[in-house]
């Protein structure tokens, strides 16, 4: 399976003398593209193997997790089970639609419940529910999602430096694993405040070649701004990949941003993971009345 590197043009490089690559895994699959596809690979595999017939996962209304889950259940021949935070709002958005079409059952929980996601009574109310389930945790964080994001470099990618933007840490978690001992891996948070994801991303590699930028995240998950839309539109229109305005398109802003305060040294490279989410700018272009790429 060949995955595409493209290289960045931009004055801006030109002039501070650094090389910049995008790696497109989010053409490696139409739905469940991006990192989700190596989320999901192993978990799935490993449901077949305990031969359990339902898969339950967590997400939030707009959640890039909670419709790649659904297609690949569905794909897979798994029924599937959504429990999401909020309250059910008709008609459902361009998300959810997805995730009902693929035959994933939609179940909504208060956020006070959904706070209890990692609580064994919790999920043992939900057994008694629902049966037998596969649980894939919120974002499909896990030791088999780190297998297969560990599969995201290949030994082709020797850039100096590997960005990353972060939601759950997994991903970030298995670049660390598969990444050389010379290079940085560069995490750029989407949510506000890092020490949690920091634990959770040392429990999950024992590298230390890695640190987490949280200049970039916008004042919080899922927030946005005239100056960000603007960047993924403007860069969509010069390099012809759309970015994504939670996850990918706030990592590129931070890495454009940090190359132009000279964070990077001369003659460096770098190479941006694009994880997919382009799902995501459909439910911001609902909200907000934009025209992001798709």
């Amino acid at each position: 399976m060949k995955i595409k590197t493209q290289e960045i043009s931009h004055p801006l490089l030109k002039e501070k003398e650094i090389q910049l690559f995008i790696k497109r895994i989010d053409l490696i699959h139409p739905f469940v593209s991006g990192n989700k596809y190596y989320k999901l690979k192993y978990n799935l595999l490993e449901a077949e193997k305990q031969n359990i017939k339902i898969i339950l996962t967590f997400g939030g209304a707009y959640s890039n997790h909670i419709a790649a889950t659904s297609f690949a259940a569905n794909e897979k021949g798994f029924n599937s089970i959504g429990i999401i935070r909020g309250v059910e709002t008709l008609p459902l958005n361009d998300t959810l639609s997805f995730a009902k079409q693929n035959g994933m059952e939609l179940h909504y929980v208060s956020r006070q419940e959904y706070r209890q996601k990692h609580s064994s009574d919790f999920i043992e109310k939900l057994k008694d529910k629902f049966g037998d389930f596969y649980l894939i945790p919120e974002g499909g964080s896990n030791k088999l999602a780190i297998k297969g994001t560990q599969e995201i470099l290949d030994k082709n990618n020797t850039q100096h430096f590997i960005c990353i933007a972060i939601g759950t840490g997994s991903t970030i978690s298995g670049i660390v694993n598969s990444s050389f001992e010379n290079q940085k891996v560069i995490g750029f948070p989407a949510i506000k405040g890092s020490e949690d994801l920091e634990k959770d991303i040392s429990s999950w590699t024992n590298k230390q070649n890695w640190k987490l930028i949280n200049d970039y995240h916008f004042g919080a998950y899922a927030k946005i701004s005239e100056e960000l839309i603007g960047f993924v539109i403007d860069f969509y229109d010069k390099n012809n990949i759309p970015l994504d305005a939670i996850y990918t398109g706030k990592m590129m802003f931070g890495i454009l941003d940090l190359i132009k305060k000279d964070y990077f040294p001369k003659g460096s490279s770098i190479l941006a993971i694009h994880t997919g989410g382009l799902q995501g700018n459909k439910g911001i272009n609902e909200r907000f009345k934009l025209n992001l790429p798709i």
